[in-house]
C-alpha cells in the first residue's frame, strides 16, 4: 500500500498502485465507488498467476484485452500486470492530476496513462494514448462495482447484445451463443428471456455479455443505479474509439478457490476496442462482433497517435428513483432523466470529449 499514488481534489480522492498500473481506490467524500475482491491482500491471492488477479480491484486498462492468446503477454496484458512511471503529479484547490508511462511497449507501442480529477466534480476523468507499434491491438477499461442488493442499469442506443460462444462457467443465466437487439429481452439459459437492465439479488451464476453501440451515438454511457448503495455510478466514453460494452456479472458462480462463492454482487462495465472474449487473432479477422459494422481492433502504426478518453460520475440517487433512462448534454454537464420522467444534473467537463 506504500507504493500507492494519490491525488484528489474538492471531496474526490484517487489511488493508483503504479506496480500494475491499476486504480485501487476512488472515493467521493470517503465513500468508497469501486470493487475490491475479497482475496486481496490474502494468502488467497497467491494461487492466482496473474497479478491483474491477484490484486482484481478498482479499474485497469487492458491492452489486449482479456487472453489475448499470444504468448508470454499475462490476462489484459501488461498494461495491467507490469509497472508504470509517475512522470507528473500536479494538484492544486481546484484540480488534480496524476500522469504515468508504461515501462515496457505493447507490440511496440509506448502508453501513458492520465488521471484528472476537479473540485466539485464527483467524477474520475482518465485519458490513455497509445503511440506507434505495428500490429492489431484490443483493449478496454476494466472498472468493477459492487451492488449488494441488484440494481437498474441503463444504456445509451445499441444495435445488438451478444453472448460469446460457450458460457464462462457452468452456473449461467444467459443463453450461448445468443444475439438480441431489445436488452429487455435477451435469450436466458432456461429458454426464456432476461432483461439485461436489472442486476438481480439472487446469486449462483457467472455471465458476460457484449453490447455494441449505435451507429450514431454522439457519446457513450452506462448508467448504474444501486439500489443498497443508494447512488448513481455513470460511465461515459467515445463511442468512436470504444464501440463496445462489455458486461461482466460476477455473482457467485464459481465455486473454486480463491473466488469460493463468494465473489458476489459484482458488475464489470468494460468499455473497449475487441470482439469480446476473442483473442487477438480471432478479434483481427471475420467475427459475429465485427459483422455488426464496428471495428474490432486498432491497427498500430508508427506514426498513429490513439486517444482513450473514459470517465466515471458519481452522485448520489434520489428518492424513489428507480433507474436512468436518458442521458443529455447540458450547460454544466450531463443531465440524467429517470424511467419516471425526473431529471438529475451531473457536473462534468464537456470539454473532455469534445462534446
Amino acid at each position: 500500500m506504500d507504493s500507492w499514488v494519490r491525488i484528489g481534489a474538492g471531496d474526490v480522492s484517487v489511488a493508483l498502485d503504479p506496480t500494475i498500473g491499476n486504480i485501487r481506490t476512488f472515493s467521493i467524500a470517503g465513500r468508497e465507488i469501486l470493487h475490491t475482491a475479497h482475496w486481496v491482500g490474502t494468502d488467497a491471492a497467491q494461487s492466482l498467476e496473474a497479478p491483474v488477479d491477484e490484486h482484481l480491484a478498482g479499474d485497469f486498462f487492458c491492452a489486449p484485452f482479456g487472453a489475448s492468446g499470444v504468448a508470454d503477454v499475462p490476462p489484459h496484458g501488461w498494461t495491467a500486470n507490469s509497472e508504470w512511471t509517475p512522470v507528473l503529479r500536479a494538484q492544486n484547490d481546484d484540480m488534480a492530476v496524476l500522469k504515468l508511462a508504461l515501462n515496457s511497449t505493447v507490440f511496440g507501442a509506448r502508453i501513458t496513462k492520465e488521471l484528472r480529477v476537479i473540485a466539485g466534480h464527483s467524477v474520475l476523468y482518465q485519458t490513455h494514448v497509445i503511440t506507434g507499434g505495428q500490429g492489431a491491438l484490443t483493449f478496454a477499461h476494466h472498472p468493477m462495482l459492487h451492488l449488494l442488493a441488484g440494481g437498474h442499469i441503463g444504456f445509451s442506443a445499441k444495435k445488438a447484445a451478444m453472448t460469446p460462444s460457450s458460457p464462462l462457467e457452468e452456473s449461467h443465466r444467459f443463453a450461448y451463443p445468443a444475439r438480441g437487439a431489445d436488452l429487455s429481452k435477451f435469450p436466458s439459459a432456461d429458454g426464456g428471456h432476461v432483461d439485461l437492465h436489472h442486476y438481480p439479488s439472487d446469486t449462483g451464476h457467472e455471465d458476460f455479455i457484449t453490447l455494441v453501440e449505435a451507429d450514431d451515438a454522439q457519446f457513450g454511457w452506462t448508467a448504474v443505479t444501486r439500489y443498497a448503495e443508494d447512488d448513481i455510478v455513470l460511465f461515459v466514453k467515445d463511442p468512436r474509439v470504444m464501440p463496445l460494452t462489455m458486461m461482466w456479472q460476477s455473482n457467485g458462480g464459481r465455486d473454486y478457490a480463491p473466488w469460493n462463492g463468494r465473489h458476489t454482487g459484482v458488475l464489470g462495465i468494460e468499455d473497449g476496442c475487441c470482439a469480446g472474449l476473442t483473442t487477438l487473432e480471432g478479434a483481427s479477422g471475420d467475427n459475429p462482433i465485427a459483422r455488426e459494422g464496428v471495428v474490432t481492433t486498432l491497427v498500430l502504426r508508427p506514426d498513429l497517435h490513439t486517444q482513450v478518453r473514459h470517465a466515471i460520475a458519481v452522485v448520489p440517487r434520489p428518492a424513489g428513483w428507480s433507474g436512468v433512462a436518458q442521458v443529455f448534454q447540458s450547460k454544466t454537464g450531463f443531465k440524467l432523466r429517470s424511467e419516471g420522467g425526473n431529471e438529475l444534473e451531473v457536473a462534468f467537463d464537456l470539454g473532455f470529449f469534445d462534446l
